[in-house]
């Protein structure tokens, strides 16, 4: 039971996420995705710092740095010029090959080893996604591709980076995950200058909009999901991406009035359900690999025991 509360707070971060395209299309100032990354991560980021009352200290001044790049401040940039770039169903479809990337490195630096199976569900998973999302209109661009593999395998390292280093010792996952969204904000500052030139002008919408990025979408979200990485393995975590446009889906069809096909429904179905057996196999895996006894872990250094993910 501790472990599916785990899992279903953790299943929130993307729920969340899945509500970004809504919330931007009725509330933000248009043609501004740089513009919104910075303020969905750095005004959350200086909070959770400050809640916290914690700083970095030593190295964890550039691992933070890292770690905001990979999962904020890279990915941002990356995702939304694939999604310019592309249809949303061609860029949510290369996002959700997230679980597979995750499944690569997480062999290749933290041991957790992945049995087909697992591969399947997270195959089946981005199958489901592209049913709901893919139209026969939909058109293929390089760059966009490219931006798009490139975003998702730069949350993938990110996710499995912040398992491997874990936390300082003493130091919770509200600090952390603070200090990666100011790193991250931090990143995207200049290109946003660059690319946008001066922030635009906001009203009543914007600010509620912006409000509701920075405190729910994004504070509270990525708490939970940095929280979700730190007690469950890194494939368990990122097998739950698909929920997320999952849930832009539902949006759209219930705030928005966008029809939802049969197929769609289906689509729906499939990658729901390979995304509840994909924790099913992963629960198996850790109760397999749960030791008979305690076993000390050394301070600061996150549990990198082998774990026989399936």
């Amino acid at each position: 039971m501790k472990r599916l509360a785990t899992v279903a707070l953790t299943a929130l971060a993307p729920v969340s996420w899945g509500t970004t395209y809504a919330v931007a299309t009725e509330l933000l100032p248009p043609d501004r995705p740089l513009f919104t990354g910075v303020m969905r991560a750095l005004p959350a980021g200086l909070l959770l710092t400050a809640l916290s009352r914690t700083l970095p200290t030593g190295k964890w001044w550039w691992k933070s740095a890292v770690l905001g790049t990979l999962n904020i401040g890279a990915f941002f940039p990356l995702l939304f010029l694939s999604a310019y770039r592309l249809p949303g169903g061609v860029a949510a479809v290369l996002g959700s090959a997230g679980p597979l990337f995750v499944v690569g490195l997480a062999a290749l630096l933290l041991g957790e080893r992945a049995q087909l199976r697992t591969v399947l569900a997270s195959v089946t998973a981005a199958f489901g996604v592209s049913m709901v999302v893919l139209t026969a209109q939909a058109r293929l661009d390089a760059v966009g591709i490219a931006a798009g593999l490139v975003s998702s395998a730069s949350m993938a390292a990110g996710t499995v980076m912040t398992k491997r280093w874990g936390r300082p010792e003493g130091v919770g996952p509200l600090a952390v995950t603070g200090w990666q969204l100011t790193a991250g904000g931090l990143v995207i500052i200049p290109v946003a200058a660059l690319v946008e030139g001066a922030p635009p002008a906001l009203d009543g919408d914007a600010l509620l909009g912006y409000g509701y990025m920075m405190l729910i979408n994004t504070g509270i979200a990525y708490w939970l999901w940095f929280r979700g990485i730190g007690k469950l393995s890194a494939t368990s975590v990122t097998l739950l991406g698909p929920l997320s446009p999952l849930t832009a889906a539902v949006i759209g069809w219930a705030a928005l009035g966008q029809d939802l096909t049969p197929v769609q429904l289906l689509g729906m179905a499939t990658a729901f359900g390979a995304t509840v057996t994909g924790q099913l196999f992963a629960a198996k895996a850790a109760a397999a690999a749960e030791p008979a006894g305690p076993e000390p872990a050394a301070p600061g250094v996150a549990d990198r025991r082998t774990v026989q993910l399936s």
